[in-house]
């Protein structure tokens, strides 16, 4: 597991504490989160446990000395933990530092689990490259993409009309852009349905987490992507949807809990039970739609057209917007001043296609120079 104490990891460790006969646990990894860590290694009897931080290798070491968890730090602990040939490796560090990792599990088989976004959005052609040649499988836990694989029959794609992607809309889906303007950390991260770190709810709130998910989709499904669209569902009872030219829309409903889909790639091509409850559809008595609003959320036609452009856009994209996030979330810029800081790094630099994962990584660190340049202008 990578990732194993943010609220991805969390949500996939109670699933496997709860069938303790049906899974062994190989590597557990955090970045700084020692207790966590530890104490999740202890629980699920890993065989080995990385912080990404070598600096708190001797404080892990100390928390697993009774044991016989292993240890290890570092960057590089980290891909080789990856890389070492689990059946099952779930891929949930925030940002680009889950790249590596990631396509080091992918290019070593077995099913890789994409929790986070980056592998798809900025290195999706060397991702999908490294598993065609491994033969990995590739499942999605985001609660909407998950809820495609559920409903796509890949027999037939020729009779898909739209894949619909559904999203909640975020806390500010009915405030005036002059309303927005003031918007506080504290609003931005209080998501009206899902319980989620403080990035991915500032990126539900500015709707880029959306965009992202559109150019996720785009890489996954082979589904043209002017057939992909984008549906506020305030309920987020029903997870996304797919039209076929028949005239049915099938669509997977389910709890907003990252449990449901996990599940589902834990167990695939089976199922497992989780502790949700029944979704209660005469209590919910109604499913609401609309169109989201793009003026007012103006990162939903950035990702379309970083998704249309293609070669290093996406990347570019992806890493500006986690630089303008950090900032707001530091108080050093406004909630829509993150719009137009993705939107001006992109406007400044446009390299080729890259072609390998450090050409991916070199793109996205100058991504990261050029949007903390516009931050220092802004704040």
């Amino acid at each position: 597991m990578l990732g194993a104490t943010g609220s991805v990891g969390t949500s996939t460790l109670n699933l496997v504490e709860r069938a303790p006969d049906k899974f062994r646990v190989r590597a557990l990894t955090a970045n700084r989160d020692v207790a966590a860590l530890a104490g999740a290694a202890i629980r699920t009897g890993a065989q080995l446990a990385v912080v990404a931080d070598e600096a708190c290798l001797p404080a892990l070491r100390e928390a697993l000395r009774n044991t016989n968890i292993g240890a290890a730090g570092g960057a590089r602990a980290v891909v080789d933990a990856a890389a070492s040939g689990a059946d099952w490796t779930m891929g949930a560090i925030v940002g680009c530092a889950g790249l590596e990792p990631v396509l080091a599990a992918v290019e070593a088989g077995g099913t890789v689990v994409l929790a986070n976004k980056e592998p798809l959005v900025s290195a999706g052609e060397l991702i999908l490259a490294a598993a065609a040649k491994s033969g990995a499988t590739l499942l999605p836990a985001d609660s909407e993409h998950n809820a495609i694989f559920q409903c796509l029959d890949t027999r037939q794609i020729n009779r898909v009309r739209r894949i619909i992607l559904t999203g909640s809309g975020g806390p500010f889906r009915d405030w005036s852009t002059e309303r927005m303007r003031a918007v506080t950390v504290a609003q931005a991260v209080a998501h009206p349905n899902w319980s989620m770190g403080a990035k991915i709810s500032v990126d539900s709130a500015t709707m880029f987490n959306k965009g992202l998910e559109l150019i996720e989709a785009a890489r996954l499904f082979p589904v043209p992507a002017d057939r992909i669209e984008i549906v506020i569902h305030r309920q987020s009872v029903i997870h996304s949807m797919v039209d076929y030219d028949d005239g049915s829309i099938l669509a997977q409903l389910g709890p907003s809990d990252m449990r449901v889909p996990i599940a589902h790639c834990l167990a695939w091509p089976e199922r497992m039970p989780t502790p949700m409850a029944p979704l209660d559809l005469v209590a919910l008595g109604r499913l609401d739609f609309e169109a989201p609003d793009p003026e007012r959320f103006p990162a939903l036609r950035l990702a379309r057209e970083a998704l249309e452009a293609g070669g290093a856009r996406p990347a570019i994209l992806n890493g500006a917007n986690e630089v303008a996030v950090a900032a707001f979330l530091e108080g050093r810029i406004g909630f829509l001043t993150i719009a137009v800081i993705v939107a001006d790094t992109l406007s400044r630099y446009d390299p080729p296609a890259p072609a390998t994962l450090d050409a991916v990584l070199a793109v996205d660190a100058e991504a990261r120079r050029l949007a903390g340049d516009r931050v220092k202008e802004a704040s």
